[in-house]
Parts: structure tokens; sequence; C-alpha cells
């Protein structure tokens, strides 16, 4: 039988870490690679907007956007237990923007604005959503590493996705997105088997299309099946502004040479959105057989368009 050197685990003042919270803290917390951290705690991919930021009579530590929904994300930090100023902090955020998580991360939570929180979760509209995120420093020997632990949330995450759940289990939902399903499923089990971090893999639904984040908050990457023109399209997608695709086009000799081929730039003038899009024809869901086939071919184009266009945004 093996035998391992274990180490201890044992919790660090986080003031031995970070002695200010707006001049040490808050920009650590704000840098891509710890943001990813507590995103990844609460189930949201956040891509960080601004620092300080002014809302209503208050300045908020960082302003996020979720990039699932394009929803504001604001998070208030706290290197102290909780207090009933930044709990009335809180409140007003919540009320000067229109939908919004609210994510007060504190070095420890009284009951009773744990209990607070809670309550928050459980009498707001669907659009408003609260966590109590505690911020801890673990050591192993001489290695250090934040943890990121949620003390209170919505429900089960039930406020932010119920209507999208009574949706699909109240529809009679049919074969042909039933497969979609199972292809956005697998195209994510073959992602997470080759360990690519550019593509973060996200809860599929039984629709037409899956998306990823690209790491800004303007757009995501997508891959779309069109079963009636048997395609399926892997997209740079802009919901809202049209200048980004604008000034993206100025490039596009650039933009092609690097990709390796080229590219359908659709800037949709009857709509807000735009996209840029490359379409693999004679593509028939229901031909499991070629699934395979179908799924490197997606990944493989959705991790260039990643690599190209993360650092353009």
């Amino acid at each position: 039988m093996k035998t391992y050197d274990l180490g201890k685990i044992e919790q660090v003042d986080v003031r031995e870490i970070w002695e200010k919270e707006d001049t040490e803290f808050t920009p650590w917390l704000a840098k891509q690679e710890n943001i990813e951290r507590l995103g990844l705690a609460l189930g949201i991919d956040l891509v960080v907007e601004a620092e300080e930021k002014e809302v209503g009579p208050f300045r908020a530590d960082i302003l996020c956007k979720n990039e699932a929904t394009e929803e504001w994300v604001l998070i208030e930090n706290q290197l102290e237990k909780t207090d009933h100023k930044h709990l009335g902090q809180l409140l007003t955020y919540a009320t000067g923007l229109e939908a919004v998580t609210i994510v007060w991360v504190a070095k420890d939570f009284s009951e009773e604005h744990r209990a607070a929180l809670d309550w928050l979760n459980k009498i707001t509209e669907e659009k408003y959503t609260f966590f109590g995120i505690k911020i801890e420093i673990l050591r192993i020997g001489e290695s250090m590493a934040p943890n990121f632990k949620v003390v209170s949330q919505p429900n089960d995450w039930s406020k932010s996705i119920s209507s999208a759940v009574s949706k699909i289990t109240s529809e009679d939902l049919s074969e042909t997105k039933l497969m979609q399903l199972d292809f956005h499923n697998e195209v994510c089990n073959k992602i997470k088997s080759k360990n690519l971090t550019n593509l973060k893999i996200r809860k599929a639904f039984p629709q037409a299309y899956h998306i990823y984040a690209i790491g800004k908050s303007v757009g995501h990457l997508a891959h779309v099946w069109n079963t009636r023109e048997n395609t399926l399209v892997v997209e740079v997608y802009f919901p809202k502004d049209k200048s980004i695709i604008e000034n993206l086009h100025k490039d596009k000799d650039e933009i092609e040479n690097e990709f390796g081929e080229n590219l359908d730039w659709q800037f949709l003038p009857n709509k807000i959105a735009s996209r840029i899009a490359l379409t693999r024809e004679n593509t028939f869901l229901k031909q499991k057989e070629n699934w395979d086939q179908y799924i490197d071919w997606a990944i493989t184009k959705l991790d260039k368009l990643y690599q190209v266009f993360h650092k353009r945004l």
C-alpha cells in the first residue's frame, strides 16, 4: 500500500495578504485569472467592466457583466466581517441597476447578514440575485491559495434559471431538440477531454445553439444547427453594438489570413445583432455516425475563432 506525505491545511488571515481593500484586494480580484476563479464559484462567466464605479451615491468596487446574459454583476468587497453599512450599499446598488446580481465578498459573514441575503433571494423578483462569498487564504506548507466559499446564494439557482427550466420541462420536446441537446453535451465532453481552456463548458439546453464565453462582454462564440438547410455554423456573435464588427472589418484581410479561411461577415442591417461566421454545408444532425467529424470540426474552428478574436475585442 502506497503512503503519502500529506500536508496540513491552515487558514491564513486575509489581512496578511492584503492590507487595503481599494488599492490591493480590489485590483487583485479584478485580474482576469482571479475574477474567473470567483466566477467558477458563482457559476457565472464574469467579464470586468469597471473598478470603483459610481452607482448612485456609492462607489462599487467591481462592476462586471454576466457574459451569458449581459446583465450586470456588482461585486462589493469587505476584508472584515460583514456590517450593516455594506448591506445598505448593496440594496442601493440593486435599486440603481435594472437587472443585477449582487456579490458580497467578505472575510466573514455574521449569521444575520447571511440570513438577510437568503431573505432577499426569497422575496425579490427573478432579475435580482444575491450571493455571499467568504474569501479565505489556505496554506499547505509553503504554498498558499485563495478560496471563494459560497455562504449564501439563490436556492439551487432557481430564480435565475426557473423560467428556462419551466419552459423546457413543460414542452413536449421534439426528437430534433433532444438530438441537439445530445450533440451539445458530446461537444462539451470532447472539449473537457481535450482540456481546451479557451472554450469554457456551460450547461447545454435542447435548442439549436450552444454558446461559449470569449472573455469579453461585447459578444460570445457559438455553434448553431440549421436543420432546415442542413448546416452547422460556428460564429462570433455580437448582440448589440454594430461598431464592433465594423471596426473588425477594417482588418478583414489580416484576420482571415490569421484564421486561415474566408469568413462570412454578417452585418444584419435590419437587426441590432451582427455575427462573423463559418458554415459547414451538408451536415445532418440525424446522421449520428458522422457526429465525431462534426464535433471535431466545430471544436477546431471555435478554438481558432477564440484565438483570433479574443485579443482584438
